[in-house]
């Protein structure tokens, strides 16, 4: 699905107010470290008096010139690294604070080809505006590896917690670097979904783009489009934010209506983001028995063979929290 031309402009006023933002921020540091380090300032000053100079000697044919303002200005900012480090501020404490790094707060990139794209923080701030990602900005507040807990697990169940646990963590070491993909199943409550909403919060914080479905909402999603002959664009587009996104998520794969159409499609989007190498992550509370014998072998397949499975039980934690903070109202 294509942005409006007033999503398209919201996001980028979004990227101007985090650019001015950034700006205030550097120049306020500046002349905070000025009013601070004697001769900071005089460095500072030096710079721009150097560069029209060199220029002039350029122009009158001296060679050496750009040369030598290159050794200079070198020198002047090892000092200023060393005046900074000497009054107990970072090294880098004047360099601009971008949110993203790699787009410097602009949305765009360049690719090696020396082509503009849009940034993956850019995709992202798409995602949430075309498919009203709400459910997981809201999730991930929550849930996220700061607020994990081990205290509703015991024995064999918090063995299990405790490896899942570890092979998110290394999920989202590994993200960017190595195709990987999860299956969390099990019984209800036992902490799937919230898992999910960890390797979610961490990958959005890392700049990736995160396109969070739940099974029902899926594929009544790509029914309703596939159904009518008006939305062959929009089709398009939601195949291919499914199959380019940087990690997708399924959540509570089985509470949908499953038939040959949803089987086919989860088929297919399963195997075009293997080609992609792109990472899928899936919930389910059905059993590997259920996954194969509720939609087809190759899924089973594609899935016991792709994906490294996280098997979680225990009680409903769900039911566990509402306990104790009804015990906790009536104590």
């Amino acid at each position: 699905m294509a942005l409006s031309n007033p999503q398209y402009e919201s996001i980028i006023k979004k990227y101007e107010r985090q650019r001015d933002a950034a700006r205030d921020l550097s120049e306020a540091r500046r002349k905070q470290v000025c009013d601070t380090i004697p001769g900071f300032r005089e460095l500072s000053d030096s710079v721009s008096s150097l560069s029209v100079a060199s220029a002039r000697q350029l122009l009158d044919g001296d060679q050496e010139a750009l040369p030598r303002l290159h050794r200079r200005l070198k020198e002047i900012s090892a000092s200023q690294r060393r005046l900074l480090a000497e009054h107990g501020f970072p090294p880098d404490y004047l360099d601009p604070v971008y949110r993203c790094a790699q787009c410097q707060d602009t949305g765009y990139v360049l690719t090696e080809k020396g082509l503009r794209e849009k940034c993956r923080c850019f995709r992202q701030q798409e995602i949430s505006l075309l498919y009203a990602q709400s459910h997981i900005q809201e999730m991930v507040s929550r849930e996220n590896f700061s607020t994990l807990s081990y205290g509703y697990y015991q024995g064999e169940d918090l063995r299990r917690f405790e490896a899942a646990v570890r092979i998110c963590q290394k999920f989202v070491e590994n993200s960017g670097e190595v195709y990987q993909n999860l299956f969390f199943y099990g019984t209800v409550g036992t902490g799937k979904s919230f898992l999910s909403g960890c390797i979610a919060d961490e990958l959005l914080r890392k700049g990736c783009s995160v396109l969070y479905f739940s099974a029902s909402g899926l594929f009544e999603t790509l029914a309703r489009h596939s159904f009518d002959p008006k939305s062959k664009g929009t089709l398009q587009d939601l195949y291919e934010d499914l199959h380019g996104c940087d990690l997708l998520i399924i959540d509570d794969l089985g509470t949908e209506v499953t038939n040959s159409f949803v089987t086919s499609q989860l088929f297919s989007c399963l195997c075009q983001r293997h080609l992609g190498r792109k990472s899928t992550l899936i919930s389910t509370n059905i059993n590997l028995e259920e996954l194969r014998d509720r939609y087809s072998d190759r899924i089973f397949s594609r899935v016991t063979s792709g994906f490294t499975l996280c098997r979680l039980t225990g009680p409903d934690i769900r039911i566990l929290k509402k306990r104790l903070a009804n015990t906790s109202s009536t104590a």
